[in-house]
């Protein structure tokens, strides 16, 4: 009895949570055809979101990303279709074209110097845990956020986001991100140890995967950035200008 209720309410809560919110503005002028031109397997995809939860991740973690995806390669219904792994809060861990996030910001976070077989390990190890549901135990503390927004310094908001249950059948989408990269020791936010008295060079360590958010992707010193236009070859000078400007006047 004490399942099935939590799993009602579970399902409820995952339901109000994903509503979008009205608002939401792309400010990204890039074709989504273009995205998929650069991408890569193995990519992360950034999401700005526009729901009730990416509002309270964005204010925990001071970020303007709320959703992480892999990039896994083309599928689907058609052969050429460009695919995305997520963890979704009401469907759980699937794949998802990319087109899904055409009309919202979004930024490449691509590990650098991986070969196709790395990749490969870490988009299998992701790809295993589909069908997993997403991870509700954090969910609570969102949803008093969302009630009451409470004043809490910049310092203290990113230990408000609970680590999940912890359980091999639940995910949320960066930690399990985090996970797989770990899985070949590619680091995103690694700990460094100190130096010891005889010169050596200083150990790093591991944080924890279920610590990650969809921002230390971004803020990572190992994942470039990428930008398609730049990709593209991108020349100002051919842009053509509206005349007068519209915002201007």
């Amino acid at each position: 009895m004490t399942n099935s209720f939590r799993s009602a309410m579970g399902r409820r809560l995952a339901a109000y949570l994903s509503k979008s919110l009205p608002g939401y503005q792309r400010f990204d002028t890039v074709a989504m055809e273009t995205v998929a031109g650069v991408l890569r397997p193995g990519d992360i995809l950034l999401v700005e979101g526009d729901t009730r939860i990416s509002v309270a991740i964005k204010y925990l973690t001071q970020s303007s990303w709320s959703h992480a995806c892999l990039f896994v390669g083309t599928g689907g219904e058609s052969a050429d279709q460009p695919l995305l792994l997520e963890a979704d809060l009401q469907q759980g861990v699937h794949l998802v074209p990319l087109a899904k996030y055409s009309r919202f910001n979004v930024r490449i976070c691509r590990p650098v110097g991986l070969t196709p077989e790395e990749a490969g390990r870490v988009i299998d190890f992701a790809c295993s845990k589909l069908g997993h549901q997403y991870d509700l135990k954090n969910v609570f503390d969102l949803v008093r956020f969302l009630i009451q927004r409470p004043a809490v310094p910049n310092r203290y908001r990113r230990s408000m986001l609970a680590l999940g249950s912890g359980e091999p059948t639940r995910a949320i989408c960066s930690t399990l991100i985090a996970q797989a990269f770990q899985l070949i020791d590619y680091p995103i936010l690694p700990r460094l140890g100190e130096e010891g008295d005889d010169g050596e060079v200083p150990a790093y360590y591991r944080t924890h995967f279920t610590h990650y958010t969809p921002r230390d992707f971004d803020a990572s010193p190992y994942f470039a950035i990428v930008k398609p236009t730049i990709e593209k070859g991108f020349d100002y000078r051919t842009l053509q200008w509206t005349v007068p400007d519209p915002l201007s006047s």
